[in-house]
């Protein structure tokens, strides 16, 4: 099985009711290719000389694909824009800016290739019972980019006040995609961490080199402001390094919960980055209608939770953690917290659709082009997944 072969070969289109209606904020379709949106938004930026706070969107496509969302700009120019992997489109005006409030859906249409015959009738198959029980809403491995090597998340010792460590794990641990001056400049910085002013001598231009002038700048001698240097990354990275533990933790729940709702032959465990997880392959009228339906709460001290099973959830996965809920907030910076809410524990594609033909790329083999909308923040990758890694609990059962 091989999946984004092309760019081509996975297709997200954003889908929203936003209005051009009048208003200080200019409304552009981006369509990128190959890029990530923070690298798209980057180029934008510097391409039009624009403060940071004055660009809005709605959510992080993929990198590996041709992708389709929403940006507005306070006080944009009515322009397009077109360079490698980027293009901009001016919509016209719109009185907010965008938001994922503002997302109700988004469209994918991607290409499973080098199947058998056997294998993409068993994926079609697959994508039907999908199509009526629906899949697990866990957050996929696009939501962890932010993990290193050792596995540990940046929000959980920044819970714990524990700012050094959660700067080290920002600025310094090895990431096994890292590029080589990635690589470079995080070895600079492990092999100088403490001593300031020869690590900012060492280290390129960058968003780290910054953070560590805060340091440079201050007594050579601990205690060094690891706190200060902390809220010197950008807000936005700060917000992914928190997002990435929530959904974790908001992942564990949801695993644990399908084991307590679901017997043990009902379940099938596929491998994701953080480990295995339970999915289930159909489901019977009774079990769908006892999850399809089922809220679970984002893992946060800001939640106020009446006594009852989710709360009684939510503690007993943050105890294997060692944490009390108390303790999942943020003490500093203030421009940062934890997401506030509730997810479906299943989510259902809708217009779902497929069909196989001759794989041009793999000579001999079958390729299998499926398309269908999910809401917002659910993973296309993970129907993808419950299509393809399934297929060894089929065969035992």
């Amino acid at each position: 099985m091989k999946l984004k072969r092309l760019p081509e070969d996975f297709r997200v289109t954003e889908l929203s009711e936003i209005r051009t209606d009048g208003g200080e904020f200019a409304l552009y379709r981006l369509r990128k290719t190959s890029i990530g949106t923070l690298e798209a938004i980057e180029e934008l930026q510097r391409r039009w000389n624009l403060q940071r706070n004055r660009i809005s969107w709605g959510g992080l496509k993929d990198r590996h694909a041709v992708t389709e969302q929403f940006v507005t700009v306070r006080g944009g120019p009515q322009r397009n824009h077109r360079e490698k992997g980027i293009e901009l489109t001016w919509l016209g005006r719109t009185r907010k800016p965008f938001t994922p409030a503002d997302i109700h859906g988004n469209r994918f249409e991607i290409v499973i290739r080098d199947l058998s015959t056997a294998e993409a009738l068993r994926s079609q198959a697959a994508l039907g019972q999908v199509a009526e029980s629906g899949v697990p809403n866990y957050f996929d491995d696009q939501r962890f980019g932010s993990v290193g090597e050792s596995g540990e998340f940046i929000g959980r010792p920044w819970c714990q006040g524990d700012y050094e460590r959660a700067l080290w794990l920002a600025l310094a641990e090895p990431h096994p995609d890292d590029p080589a001056d990635e690589r470079e400049q995080k070895r600079i910085l492990r092999e100088h961490w403490g001593r300031w002013l020869e690590c900012k001598a060492a280290l390129d231009r960058s968003h780290r080199r910054s953070v560590v002038t805060y340091l440079a700048d201050r007594p050579p001698e601990p205690p060094f402001d690891f706190r200060g240097a902390f809220a010197r990354i950008r807000v936005d990275l700060r917000g992914l390094y928190l997002s990435a533990y929530q959904s974790a933790l908001w992942n564990r729940m949801l695993a644990a919960f399908l084991r307590d709702r679901l017997p043990a032959d009902a379940l099938c465990d596929i491998p994701l980055q953080l480990g295995p997880a339970p999915f289930f392959l159909s489901l019977t009228p009774e079990q769908r209608s006892q999850i399809a339906t089922v809220l679970l709460p984002l893992p946060s001290a800001r939640q106020h939770l009446e006594p009852g099973p989710m709360l009684d959830l939510m503690q007993s996965v943050l105890a294997r953690e060692g944490l009390e809920l108390r303790e999942l907030r943020v003490k500093y910076p203030r421009d940062s917290f934890f997401s506030k809410g509730e997810r479906r524990a299943v989510t259902i594609p809708a217009e779902a659709g497929s069909t196989i033909s001759p794989d041009e790329l793999y000579q001999g083999r079958s390729k299998l082009t499926m398309s269908f909308i999910l809401p917002r923040g659910a993973y296309a990758t993970i129907i993808v997944k419950r299509l393809t890694d399934a297929a060894g609990c089929e065969v035992e059962r």
